[in-house]
């Protein structure tokens, strides 16, 4: 690997907190990283270079972020655009979660700029369309990127790629992101997702006007600062476009258009763009970029490291060259003590682990670590029976042999059998009464139509026999630093800290979050219809959601220790101009909607 390179970040050498394997792929190189995860560089078995991003040990840790992760990497995959970075490969159930998309060796834009500062209005008309055309790919698969910014867009000697489309919402109702993990840009956000709306396609057509403002001037279209502040100026004020080309502007102000149904369309974009171009056809060329950025492109193609080899291959050591020998690695297994006893004959062998998805990696110049070795974050499991695990044949169990019985008179078992007698005639009293009661009971529950299981134990005696009635709130107005409980009625704001629901904000709308010290909270999918069926069944369960991620029509279900179900319907937060941080929701109430082996 060429040093200069390396020392440009084009391609990085791994540390020791990264890893060596990730589920079959061997890692050649670090690319970078960001808050989801970092970005290695392995290859397919036929040699073709992929891009393998592994997901942050915490977000694989929240079972909230690894059921979503799913869902979008299944309708990632469905995406096979000419402007895309395609997902190859994934898998949300290892150890840490982790996708391979196809490797596209240019930099980003955000790099690009930076380095070789703003782009050609001509290379920001290509890039532009060729994003235009990535979103109509992507949108069509059902996906909102949510994250787009320059950062996320790969610029290729035939054009742009567009990557990370849609893994942004499965971190949206995670409770890491009200714990300082940033997911999304503020700079490149539209104003429904600063305020609080609903997110669409729309919300990525805005954010292209912003990718274009910035690739063509080097800024931000709001300006840059405190989170707060550019999110304020997103919504409220208008974008600073006076270092934007002519050309350019008309194309920018359609997509930077406050109220989202207002926006320019994808099929719009695409016309203007040709239009700026003064041409029928977009034209792609090979020269689309600025020599000095296509150059680079160029000379990063030609070092690209190759496939790694696999464990047992030659691995020239430092001694070779006259240096001292390495040692083993901290994370190598210590050889077998002696003395242990053995199973059968057979010595005691560390076994693999049951997904061996991401191996610890090596020290510089050690050869690579057997696939045995502990997965990567995974928690350390000693691969030796512990001291005095050998245990001595227990000897059979002793039973003395009792003394004989003790002889009895004839008076003590005349006595004994009146005695029993009676026993038995009052417990077949007892037994009568008990059928006749039972009898009389079947009937009025048949009268009343009652449904409720007799005898205990059953499923069904998990939740009361019948659904208790909704209690609704509409329009409840949820103040910031107060808590709710749901069984008040009417539905009240406390500012205890030991209720069934809180909102807390940092001084503004912006950075909100609903969360629970005890409550079970969901929110529900798209495709869930909130009920008090639905609520009872969800089980991915969290303490906080953050209000930034949710869009008007969010539903959150609650389930308090108390046996209350609770239905919220997020409508939105309060103004910008308002004295008052607020939420704006409508609440349903299930007082009793559990029964107490269901909390």
């Amino acid at each position: 690997m060429s040093s200069e390179l390396a020392a440009a970040g084009f391609f990085q050498p791994l540390g020791a907190d990264d890893p060596q394997m990730v589920a079959g792929y061997r890692i050649a190189a670090r690319l970078g990283s960001g808050g989801m995860g970092k970005v290695y560089l392995s290859h397919t078995p036929g040699g073709r270079p992929v891009a393998i991003k592994v997901i942050r040990q915490e977000f694989a840790d929240d079972p909230e972020f690894r059921h979503r992760f799913k869902q979008e990497v299944v309708s990632a995959q469905r995406v096979q655009g000419l402007f895309t970075a395609p997902v190859i490969d994934a898998d949300a159930d290892g150890p840490v979660p982790w996708l391979a998309t196809a490797y596209v060796p240019g930099p980003t834009v955000a790099a690009a700029v930076a380095e070789h500062g703003p782009l050609p209005a001509r290379t920001v008309l290509m890039l532009v369309a060729g994003i235009a055309e990535a979103l109509q790919v992507i949108h069509g698969a059902g996906i909102v990127h949510r994250d787009l910014k320059p950062s996320n867009v790969l610029l290729a000697s035939d054009g742009p790629r567009v990557i990370d489309f849609g893994i942004a919402r499965a971190a949206d109702a995670t409770s890491l992101t009200a714990s300082g993990v940033a997911i999304g840009t503020p700079s490149f956000m539209a104003p429904e997702q600063a305020a609080g709306g609903r997110i669409g396609a729309a919300t990525d057509v805005f954010a292209l006007g912003q990718v274009a403002v910035y690739a063509a001037s080097g800024a931000p279209a709001y300006g840059e600062g405190p989170s707060h502040g550019v999110l304020y100026r997103i919504v409220h004020e208008e974008p600073d476009l006076s270092g934007l080309p002519a050309e350019l502007r008309p194309l920018v102000e359609r997509c930077l258009v406050k109220v989202p149904a207002e926006r320019a369309s994808l099929t719009e974009i695409l016309e203007l763009c040709r239009a700026a171009a003064d041409q029928t056809q977009l034209r792609r060329q090979e020269d689309w970029l600025p020599s000095g950025l296509a150059a680079g492109i160029t000379s990063r193609q030609g070092v690209v490291p190759g496939p790694v080899a696999a464990p047992g291959a030659p691995v020239p050591t430092p001694a070779a060259a006259g240096g001292p020998v390495p040692t083993a690695p901290a994370h190598q297994l210590p050889p077998m003590p002696a003395g242990l006893p053995t199973q059968a004959g057979v010595a005691h062998q560390p076994t693999a682990p049951a997904h061996p998805a991401v191996h610890a990696a090596s020290a510089p110049g050690v050869p690579a670590v057997p696939a045995q070795s502990p997965a990567f974050n995974a928690p350390y499991q000693n691969p030796y029976p512990p001291t005095g695990a050998y245990r001595a044949p227990t000897p059979a169990p002793y039973f003395p042999t009792p003394p004989p019985p003790p002889k009895r008179n004839r008076s003590a078992i005349v006595l004994g059998a009146i005695f029993g007698s009676l026993v038995l005639l009052l417990g077949g009293c007892a037994a009568l009464a008990n059928v006749i009661g039972k009898g009389n009971d079947d009937r009025r529950s048949a009268s009343s139509g009652s449904t409720a299981p007799q005898g205990g134990g059953g499923a069904a005696s998990a939740r009361p026999s019948t659904d208790p009635t909704p209690a609704s709130y509409p329009g409840f107005e949820f103040p910031a630093g107060y808590h709710i409980k749901l069984g008040d009625d009417p539905l009240t704001p406390h500012d205890s800290n030991y209720d069934d629901l809180y909102l807390s904000c940092g001084g503004s709308s912006i950075g909100c979050t609903f969360g629970s010290y005890g409550t079970r909270l969901v929110l529900l999918d798209s495709a869930e219809k909130g009920s008090l069926k639905t609520c009872r069944e969800v089980t991915r369960f969290t303490t906080q959601i953050k209000v930034e991620t949710l869009s008007k029509g969010a539903e959150i279900c609650m389930r308090t220790k108390s046996g209350n179900v609770g239905l919220i319907l997020f409508k939105g937060m309060s103004a910008q101009d308002d004295p008052s941080v607020h939420a704006k929701v409508d609440v349903t109430v299930w007082r009793g909607g559990l029964a107490p082996q269901d909390k």
